[in-house]
């Protein structure tokens, strides 16, 4: 089920937690990371564990694949130990412009197995590749196309605030959208979200490196409405 949301009434300042190293929105009650590769061996348990007052991390997105040959070299690490500690988790797929979104499709398929409280697959689009908006609007169609067929679930779309206002907007509207989107209040983006990516200088227990901090729009009935059947 997609669902929306708008944005006053979850629109606050922020308060710093040092234990996290970042000052977090208010008003979220579902908190997670995202991580990749740069993040090298983490410790899923700590990071599940780890609670400062009324924020611990729900949710953790990780890199799986890139184009049609790269897959991210913590990935399967990252996906086993993350499920294996309990913690809901998704797949994103860094998307190469220039490749056929089709054969990109397919190798995300191939290396990324979902199951029953996973989160959808994510697609992250941040570059045009030189291509114009129609033709990459398109190529990207026919990834998430493929991409939902196969799993039976709308997948995700995720972007930094300014690209999606450039090249993305009044074509995705019924997807589900992960922005990121830095130093403000709540993301300026002209349409509902559901995740989003609000500082990339986060620190949690487990994990000897940066990490990005994530916020889920909703509640933990409506985060669970979003997950893999």
């Amino acid at each position: 089920m997609l669902f929306y949301y708008t944005r006053s009434s979850f629109i606050g300042a922020r308060v710093h937690y040092p234990e996290f190293g970042i000052r977090m929105p208010k008003k979220y009650s579902i908190h997670g990371i995202d991580v990749s590769r740069y993040q090298k061996n983490i410790s899923w348990d700590l990071v599940k564990d780890m609670q400062v007052r009324d924020i611990r991390i729900g949710f953790a997105f990780m890199k799986a694949t890139e184009g049609i040959s790269i897959l991210d070299r913590s990935f399967k690490r990252n996906w086993r130990r993350s499920g294996d500690a309990g913690l809901p988790r998704g797949a994103y797929h860094y998307f190469i412009p220039g490749i056929s979104g089709e054969k990109q499709a397919a190798y995300f398929i191939k290396n990324v197995q979902l199951k029953t409280g996973d989160l959808p697959p994510v697609l992250d689009i941040e570059e045009t590749g030189g291509l114009p908006s129609r033709i990459l609007v398109s190529n990207l169609k026919v990834w998430l196309n493929r991409v939902e067929q196969h799993y039976g679930v709308k997948p995700i779309i995720y972007s930094g605030a300014h690209f999606y206002r450039q090249y993305l907007s009044g074509e995705f509207e019924d997807y589900p959208l992960w922005i990121a989107h830095y130093e403000t209040d709540s993301p300026r983006i002209g349409r509902s979200w559901h995740f989003w990516q609000h500082n990339e200088r986060g620190r949690v227990d487990g994990i000897d490196a940066f990490v990005d901090f994530n916020v889920f729009a909703g509640d933990s009935l409506e985060f669970g409405k979003l997950l893999v059947r």
